[in-house]
């Protein structure tokens, strides 16, 4: 029996120093470390779900232990077992237990995505998010700058020109979003005054504030996309046609906990190009992302890149670089920069920029 239990052990223990795992990934499951309060909460319900999984899992491992191990045939014997079939308070336990369990889950995913879903009528910042095969369009229709409300222009139903800086093939442009469906059948599509397009050879930067209410609507031109930021630890599905699907197209988060620059991708199947579909989102202060706001407002011309040269951020993305279109294995690989540190170093704010 010593035996029996001390192989178990070593097997359990291997399992765990095999994952290469640390302490604290070991606690998480495997999640990352989120950085919104929503994401935090996330966490918890999966961390003692698994939990709860976990112990019911040993309980069976062990009752099927002890039941191979006490209750084997013996050599010579041959009295027929005790018989529990038709017990009846045994079969209203083992009935009973899973509903208590399920209901004990679904208390806690109400509550949490109750948390998760809430929406206010303040949020600091709002964000169109478009997404398009195969990249993202990001706009800014409302912001707080230097303790003020801004809006700013936007306008519904444009004609959609994405794919005029899309993909190319050979030099030949891919077919537009939907393979170059009419336009005015996207007259849901949001174009903003401040905008940030992806493009084949640059990814798309999404700017936002630490510690402020940011909200998001999404909205696909074509086919079903998914905002997907790992630390936000959920997914968002972006489909077109919003209010003939149905469906709630808009979320808040709370805040961002902490400067840095988080990879975002694409979580549904789009297309050929579908694994291009990365951006970035890079949180700053919000003193820096008022001057961000502020330039692109005051400098209409100018690119994203040259508004995060202006407060100091790396002008190209840290996280993720963009895929070749032809799918060269020379354009794969991952950036190289520090995701924590996005100050160039040595940079000196000009106030007269931002005036």
């Amino acid at each position: 029996m010593i035996k029996r239990f001390g192989i178990v052990a070593i097997l359990a223990v291997g399992a765990v120093v095999m994952t290469g795992c640390s302490g604290d990934e070991i606690v998480r499951f495997g999640w990352p470390v989120g950085v919104t309060p929503q994401a935090e909460s996330m966490r918890h319900l999966w961390t003692w779900s698994v939990i709860a999984a976990l112990l019911m899992g040993i309980l069976v491992w062990g009752l099927i232990f002890w039941t191979i191990t006490f209750h084997r045939h013996k050599e010579g014997q041959d009295e027929f077992p005790r018989q529990t079939a038709y017990n009846v308070p045994l079969e209203l336990t083992y009935t009973a237990i899973p509903f208590v369990i399920i209901a004990v889950l679904f208390y806690f995913t109400v509550i949490v995505q109750t948390d998760v879903e809430k929406k206010t009528n303040d949020p600091k910042v709002v964000v169109d998010v478009t997404a398009f095969q195969w990249n993202w369009k990001f706009g800014y229709r409302q912001a707080e700058v230097n303790g003020q409300e801004k809006q700013f222009p936007s306008t519904l139903g444009n004609p959609f020109d994405l794919q005029v800086q899309q993909n190319t093939h050979d030099g030949e442009p891919l077919p537009g979003p939907a393979n170059g469906r009419d336009d005015d059948i996207r007259n849901y599509l949001r174009f903003d005054k401040i905008e940030t397009i992806g493009t084949s050879t640059e990814i798309p930067i999404l700017v936002l504030p630490t510690d402020q209410r940011i909200q998001f609507e999404l909205a696909a031109a074509d086919v079903v996309h998914s905002f997907w930021v790992p630390e936000f630890l959920f997914k968002r599905d972006v489909l077109p046609f919003p209010e003939q699907n149905h469906t709630d197209n808009v979320f808040q988060i709370e805040k961002i906990e902490r400067t840095g620059a988080f990879v975002g991708r694409c979580a549904e199947m789009c297309g050929t190009y579908h694994s291009m579909m990365n951006f970035e989102v890079r949180a700053v202060s919000p003193q820096d992302f008022d001057r961000y706001i502020t330039y692109r407002d005051t400098h209409p011309q100018a690119t994203n890149a040259q508004a995060l040269e202006a407060i100091c951020q790396q002008p190209e993305s840290v996280v993720t670089v963009p895929f070749d279109t032809r799918r060269k294995s020379n354009g794969t690989a991952a950036a190289t920069g520090d995701p924590n540190n996005t100050r160039l170093a040595g940079c000196t704010i000009k106030e007269s920029d931002f005036q």
